[in-house]
């Protein structure tokens, strides 16, 4: 199994060059064919990881059960790990990495909605809300993404290049806290393992991984992003302060278009 995973981390260098030269060279339809490549080659390598992450998993010894803590505040300990907005899924995979007990994946679905309705009957009665990333030109939900009450609007705005700002963001301070414990678990391992394969240059190889290389790379190539991702979510900031109330700057809207014309 190491050796089928080492061979396919080589051809998953091999076709990022490839479609790198073929982009370069205006070769799109190669470079579309490269890319169907890469991503089957790399989700051939998730499949690998798991499977060495569950052997470590079984013969790793159990860890003692704790006391389960509400849901919401399960996923508001994820959320301020990952500092951005994030999907459900990675929510419950920073959860069972870190955290003990088993989070439900059908309770998330109704946890925002709950909020909002809390949040209306008692605003600000408690300190923190689980509530919506807002979409930066209508300042609607953005669709499947959780972020807390107490972050700044501009942190809960995605914009065109938040998601991939959020990711590099997420993946460095991932990497810093598992830097940090003595003893990672194989899960948390695994969880990295998947930040990493959509890094450049954060793993040539998943056997000598460190969290240092993968926030080093993380932020790589954030830095060439920030900048841009932080003056449009700014504006779409100062938007939402000047057109939305309360209610709509946490949960968002999709009564009205909020757009630079409104302005």
């Amino acid at each position: 199994m190491a050796e089928s995973a080492e061979a396919l981390e080589r051809r998953i260098d091999e076709l990022r060059t490839a479609v790198r030269h073929a982009i370069a060279g205006g070769d799109t339809e190669r470079a579309y064919a490269l890319r169907t490549e890469l991503r089957r080659a790399q989700r051939e390598w998730d499949e690998i990881l798991d499977q060495l992450a569950e052997q470590a998993e079984s013969a790793a010894p159990a860890r003692p059960a704790a006391p389960l803590l509400p849901l919401r505040e399960q996923v508001h300990q994820a959320l301020a790990l990952l500092g951005a907005p994030s999907a459900p899924k990675l929510i419950i995979a920073v959860h069972e990495a870190f955290q003990a007990g088993e989070m439900v994946p059908a309770r998330l679905t109704s946890l925002r909605r709950d909020e909002e309705r809390s949040f209306r009957s008692s605003p600000y009665a408690r300190p923190y809300y689980l509530c919506s990333a807002l979409t930066s030109d209508l300042l609607a939900p953005a669709r499947g993404l959780l972020a807390v009450s107490t972050w700044p609007i501009e942190r809960r705005i995605v914009g065109p290049l938040s998601p991939r700002v959020d990711f590099l963001t997420s993946a460095i301070r991932l990497a810093d806290h598992i830097d940090r414990l003595p003893n990672p678990t194989p899960a948390a391992i695994r969880l990295l393992w998947r930040f990493a394969a959509n890094i450049p240059d954060a793993a040539l190889r998943a056997d000598a991984m460190t969290p240092t290389d993968v926030a080093q790379a993380a932020k790589a190539e954030l830095d060439i992003h920030a900048e841009a991702d932080r003056v449009q979510r700014e504006a779409a900031g100062k938007r939402a302060k000047k057109q939305l109330d309360d209610v709509f700057q946490l949960f968002g809207t999709q009564l009205r278009v909020a757009g630079a014309a409104a302005e």
